[in-house]
């Protein structure tokens, strides 16, 4: 992660003296390099419009290719990769990380920025580097039509190992010595907004504090959700397929809850829908291996018998490994790239209804009207009585209180979204034992049919079953107090 505040100063600007500093013993440098960096993005800058930069830079300690992506607020997730030769073709890893957001197309130089940089460095008593100053003398050429030359300085304060409370104070320094905080997130988007109008996402006009604007502002930070999650995804990174998955679930949720809003959406909710499963394969495997996983160390053992960790290991990786291949797969395809410009028309034209224009606290009672579905739905799995259509309908239940929650995340009401989340977790554990009952009897076939003993199998489903039958056990009673509490919110 890249973490640092950017700083515009004039051309006779003073870097003051940074020593003092709390944990900071001295100060390194000044270190001068060049650094020529191309910058490639579409040519109707669809990268720049979401504060992406995709570059090639040689000179400097680092030289390379870097993508940028924002995650945060002054916070950037920086992926490098070596200089290849060419200058003209962006190595397809990195391409293929912005495909969310190229959709596409081409990527083609639109900038170059060479740089005159002097570096210092404060560092502890180790001699550890704390903070990195970097003071930048800009010479910035944008591509593309009539080329467009500005040259400019700027001041970048980046954390190295300090804290956050000392990146404030070194800024706090710089700015009483005259430096003002950037007016643009990069150089990048410095020359090209100075060059071009850099196009920005659409998002629709609603009246204030109406219904309209608040179904609109949430569906929209869904998507966002959703887009930053997408390289992370390529990347197989910790958590984010379940990240994405959760947009995805949410958005849905919302389009469907809020229909009274925002009309036409089904067809809409269809497709997140498909790329909700294509996430939730891999998804649904890692969860259950790890489940076996912490199962199996559990045991005494004298209980595993066979190579069972194989089977509910290995195997199952590799099959989380091919379900992530085809997550890839339907990343990069036409179906996945007409979603998202179905989410990007939604954001800028939704089809909204005139209740779109009431007061926002009127939607209020479609979280109210999310949990009468909850408590329809109990309803009718208390009148269910085999054990097996029980079970499915148990499940319904669950389904509605995921989305009753959902709805109320939406709307800021926290403690129905909270006794919403208690449904869900208590079905969710008696649901997940039955899922992982049904993959054991299926593995215990297939070691069968190899000639491997089967008997750790059968531990593990009577101990599934009985997580199960406590979850089930225990739910009427947390039912009970659930509903007494959702009683005195609504």
């Amino acid at each position: 992660m890249e973490i640092e505040d950017k700083f515009d100063v004039p051309e006779d600007y003073r870097l003051p003296d940074l020593t003092g500093l709390p944990g900071c013993d001295e100060t390194a440098g000044p270190k001068s390099h060049r650094l020529v960096a191309i910058y490639f993005d579409t040519p109707d800058l669809r990268l720049a419009a979401r504060g992406i930069t995709l570059r090639r830079r040689r000179g400097g300690l680092d030289p390379g290719w870097h993508l940028k992506l924002p995650r945060a607020k002054g916070v950037r997730q920086e992926i490098t990769r070596p200089l290849t030769p060419s200058t003209k073709i962006v190595p397809a890893e990195l391409a293929d990380l912005v495909l969310a957001y190229t959709r596409g197309a081409p990527l083609t130089p639109v900038a170059e920025l060479d740089t005159r940089r002097s570096v210092t460095h404060l560092r502890n008593g180790a001699g550890i580097r704390l903070v990195e100053i970097a003071d930048d003398r800009v010479k910035g050429t944008a591509l593309g039509g009539e080329p467009y030359v500005e040259r400019w300085r700027e001041v970048e304060a980046e954390l190295i190992e300090g804290d956050a409370k000392l990146l404030r104070k070194v800024g706090k320094r710089l700015r009483k010595a005259g430096a003002v905080p950037a007016g643009s997130a990069s150089k990048l988007a410095r020359l090209l907004g100075a060059a071009r109008e850099i196009p920005r996402p659409r998002l629709a006009r609603t009246a204030p504090g109406s219904a309209g604007e608040a179904v609109v502002g949430y569906l929209a930070s869904q998507v966002a959700v959703l887009l930053a999650e997408d390289p992370r995804v390529r990347r197989n990174e910790e958590d984010a397929v379940h990240r994405m998955r959760v947009a995805c679930r949410r958005t849905r949720s919302a389009l469907k809850s809020f229909k009274g809003i925002v009309a036409g959406t089904r067809p809409l909710r269809d497709e997140l829908r498909w790329l909700g499963e294509v996430l939730g394969e891999a998804r649904d495997l890692e969860v259950i291996r790890e489940r076996f996983a912490r199962a199996l160390d559990g045991l005494d053992e004298d209980l595993v018998a066979g190579p069972v960790r194989a089977r509910l290991g290995s195997d199952l990786l590799d099959d989380e490994h091919e379900a992530h291949d085809r997550i890839r797969e339907a990343l990069g395809g036409e179906r996945y790239f007409a979603l998202l410009d179905a989410l990007d028309d939604l954001l800028a034209t939704p089809a909204l209804t005139e209740d779109a224009g009431r007061p926002a606290a009127s939607l209020t009672a479609l979280a109210a009207k999310s949990w009468q579905r909850v408590t329809r739905a109990y309803e009718a799995a208390q009148e269910v009585e085999d054990p097996g259509e029980r079970a499915t309908a148990l499940h319904e239940v669950r389904k509605a209180a995921k989305r009753a929650r959902y709805t109320a995340e939406s709307l800021g009401m926290t403690g129905l979204a909270e006794r919403a989340e208690t449904v869900q977790e208590v079905l969710g554990a008696h649901q997940d034992g039955v899922v992982a009952q049904r993959r054991l009897a299926a593995e215990a076939r297939a070691a069968r049919r190899a000639g491997e003993d089967t008997f750790t199998y059968g531990v593990l489903t009577g101990l599934e079953r009985a997580r199960a039958d406590r979850a089930h056990a225990d739910f009427p009673g947390v039912w009970r107090k659930t509903a007494k509490a959702v009683a005195k919110l609504l």
